[in-house]
């Protein structure tokens, strides 16, 4: 190899912009700067490892992030006490794991670590190229957290020898650059952080425009300039608002597609069981076609909408497309040059996401139009090659489940309820017998009826309900600012997906998700409510301040949810000590109020020793418990009813949010309502609340009534305050969507949708109220078709 040294023009950086694509996940926000451990990586790569084994997905890099060497400010060494406590026996057993699925491992760290003497300069050196040497590491992610590589000379000529002869034993050896000056060593560098923007949603990146999910501001990224692709865009977050992730990852993989990609982090466990055979999907797809994804080019926004591409070669053509409005829209293709298309033949055209469709065989020249969803994105191939893509559906929307060797395939035939469709098969190999839903399908190569069952929608399930009006403050504003703060939670963002996608029947899963819950400093760092009442003393809800920042929002209060009216005549929340009752003090009373219907309250005075308890009124049942204040930590929360304790199963709590009148003394002082009937929702259907403006920090919610009852917002975008795992949430500030799902009661019965200004918001707001649903009402029917 030439010495770079001598002439950095040489220096091959692992890739170059026509090197295809490869593949991640790296473990950030499955912990933080203390990082990994031996046994938390094991789980993970379980969990890809049943993804490799269940639906032939490829991972070809699993990357330590932060902390398994090196950490935050500091260099380490795979000699040190700290690095054999995570990893006991090295790296070996996770390397084989990994090599067991085809998967190398990758490494963060800094740029420096060579000491101050030749010594140990020789040490750092030894020890980076020993880890390509006897691991194989395909990629060095250098992050100037750790540091910055300092200027001498002789530090940046240990840089340069470092990475040559690591590139010696890895050639392909990737080289990120996170935010670093790396003078002489930066021809080495093979990717630097474009935009310098993380994607952990409603963390580093957030909506800035009311939408119907919480990942809009991930969906309106943009293109490097010239569709570079040596760049990292940080790939795509599964660890918070994980509804309409795989849109996100649609965009990254095959619009931006850069050299890292697909290329996720975080918790992909967190998502459903149903969910898994999608995100497989994607991989495999976009390893099918990564030779020809290389090319691309940029199509007019005119007609193709924001930052479309089409890319491939003049036979094969992957076209990606999103839509940033709340209606959708229909983009006619071109079948031509336009695409990058070479002329003349005939050609199939497949709608690949968010559904697979064959949409039939067209004469080159003509145009096919392509529905994109409201903030949603599409992909759609284009070839003269019908075999190339395999297995497809003609007649209906559907998914590919499962096609690997050895095992049958397996279809998802999804059409909306009481609907019917004449469905054939296209492409695929030898399948034998047929089966759908486990009855026999004799010919699925010609057209078969399927029937989807259910009540036919009579109206789209999505569309917009109507704006709401300005009207006065109504004399119930509290109780519709309370029933969302009650609906609502300050739990850590991964705790609110667990609970969005609900139970594993998958065992590698759930070993990943109590890997992830279950690390010491997940439980340590008091993120849950559910340590309220857990009878563990060693745990609690407490608010997070290790980011220098107050997450409290003006006067915040304790709010405790009892779950259903309940008899309770005594309250006690376990604090401990004064140091932790903050801001409150001790020997002093604290106003509490309580309800049974968030309508009318009844204020109670509790006192303060080391914990604050008190009596409460005995003489009806009470659900909602509110306080004036909150400590910054409380250890415990229990109820008593005539000397007995109560059961805490369903309470829930949260302490982040302001107490009504938090704002300067005032309550609402603006609202705007709309009343609406539905007559049918879809399952998974919600109300979006969208407040057109900038209304100022928390200055703005939203809620309904429902008859005599109150209607909260558990979810909204940017998302609610929470007690995070990494970094606080972004302030909600203007453009703000407030979510409240629809249930089966709500259905005849008039709603009205309330938006509430609070003093010092800014009124010039354009309330507007949507119906939608996620995922989209689809009645599934499984295809299979067993191989011979």
């Amino acid at each position: 190899m030439p010495n770079p040294s001598a002439d950095p023009s040489s220096v091959f950086p692992g890739a170059d912009e026509r090197t295809p694509s490869r593949s991640q996940y790296f473990s950030w926000i499955n912990h933080t700067n203390e990082g990994p451990t031996e046994a938390q990586t094991l789980a993970n790569l379980g969990f890809f490892r049943y993804l490799h084994d269940a639906f032939g997905m490829r991972l070809d890099i699993y990357a330590f992030d932060a902390g398994a060497i090196d950490g935050a400010k500091f260099y380490g060494s795979m000699d040190s006490d700290r690095f054999r406590r995570r990893f006991p026996r090295g790296f070996a057993p996770l390397r084989d794991a990994a090599a067991a699925m085809g998967t190398r491992l990758g490494l963060w760290g800094g740029p420096d670590g060579f000491g101050d003497t030749p010594e140990e300069t020789r040490a750092r050196i030894e020890m980076m190229v020993g880890l390509c040497r006897d691991h194989r590491m395909a990629l060095f992610k250098m992050d100037a957290v750790c540091g910055q590589l300092r200027p001498e000379h002789e530090h940046e000529d240990a840089f340069v020898e470092m990475m040559t002869r690591c590139r010696e034993h890895s050639p392909d050896l990737i080289l990120l650059n996170h935010r670093l000056k790396l003078g002489k060593g930066m021809p080495h560098a093979t990717t630097f952080l474009w935009e310098g923007v993380e994607t952990y949603i409603d963390v580093h990146i957030a909506s800035r425009v009311c939408a119907p999910h919480n990942r809009a501001g991930a969906l309106a990224r943009g293109l490097p300039p010239g569709l570079a692709r040596l760049t990292e865009d940080h790939g795509v977050c599964l660890s918070s608002c994980l509804d309409y992730w795989a849109d996100d990852l649609i965009l990254h993989a095959f619009n931006r597609c850069l050299i890292l990609a697909p290329e996720i982090y975080g918790n992909p466990w967190l998502l459903r069981d149903d969910e898994l055979p999608l995100l497989a999907r994607i991989y495999n797809l976009h390893r099918r076609y990564r030779a020809i994804l290389v090319d691309g080019i940029v199509l007019p926004e005119a007609e193709f909408g924001p930052h479309a591409v089409a890319r491939g070669d003049g036979d094969t053509r992957l076209i990606t497309l999103r839509n940033l409005s709340w209606d959708p829209r229909t983009i006619d293709l071109p079948l031509d040059s336009t695409l990058g298309l070479e002329s003349g033949g005939q050609v199939e055209v497949r709608t690949l996401f968010p559904f697979e469709r064959v949409l039939g065989t067209f004469a080159v020249g003509q145009r096919v139009p392509v529905e994109v969803g409201p903030y949603r994105a599409a992909l759609v191939l284009i070839t003269r090659d019908p075999a190339t893509p395999g297995i497809g559906v003609e007649g209906v929307d559907a998914r590919l489940v499962r096609d690997v060797p050895g095992r049958p395939v397996e279809i998802d035939l999804l059409g909306e309820p009481g609907t019917t469709a004449q469905v054939v098969l296209h492409g695929g190999g030898q399948e034998g017998r047929a089966t759908l839903d486990g009855q026999p399908v004799p010919a699925p190569h010609r057209p078969f009826v399927v029937e989807f069952p259910g009540p036919r929608l009579g109206q789209p399930w999505h569309r917009k309900l109507g704006d709401l009006v300005p009207v006065d403050v109504p004399p119930d504003a509290e109780a519709l600012y309370e029933a969302t703060c009650f609906a609502a939670d300050n739990n850590a963002l991964e705790l609110r997906e667990l609970a969005r996608s609900g139970p594993t029947a998958i065992p590698e899963v759930q070993a990943a998700r109590d890997a992830y819950f279950g690390q010491p400093l997940f439980r340590s760092r008091n993120l849950s409510d559910r340590h309220l009442f857990d009878d563990d003393p060693s745990t609690g809800f407490g608010v997070n301040r290790r980011w220098r920042r107050d997450l409290r929002i003006r006067n915040n209060g304790f709010r405790l949810d009892l779950g259903t009216p309940t008899r309770i005549d005594h309250l006690r929340l376990v604090v401990g000590d004064e140091y932790r009752l903050q801001p409150l003090h001790i020997e002093e009373g604290i106003f509490a109020s309580v309800s049974a219907d968030l309508r009318t309250w009844r204020r109670v005075g509790l006192f303060i020793t080391e914990d604050i308890a008190g009596p409460l009124p005995d003489d009806q049942p009470i659900r909602y418990i509110r306080l004036d204040g909150c400590p910054d930590f409380i250890q415990e929360v229990r109820g008593m009813w005539r000397g007995r304790p109560l059961d805490r199963s369903g309470w829930r709590a949260s302490m982040l949010f302001a107490n009504y009148g938090g704002w300067g003394g005032a309550g609402a002082v603006a609202a705007w309502s709309l009343t609406v009937r539905l007559d049918e929702a879809p399952p998974g259907s919600y109300l979006a609340i969208a407040l057109h403006g900038e209304h100022g920090p928390e200055l703005a919610y939203a809620a309904a009534r429902m008859g005599e009852g109150y209607l909260g917002a558990p979810r909204r975008s940017p998302s609610f305050p929470a007690n995070t795992f990494e970094v606080p949430v972004r302030e909600a500030a203007g453009n703000t969507t407030y979510y409240i799902p629809v249930t089966p009661d709500m259905l005849g019965a008039p709603l009205d949708l309330v938006a509430l200004l609070f003093n010092g918001g800014n009124p010039d707001l354009r309330p507007e109220a949507w119906i939608t649903a996620c995922p989209e009402p689809r009645v599934r029917r499984r295809l299979t078709l067993a191989r011979p």
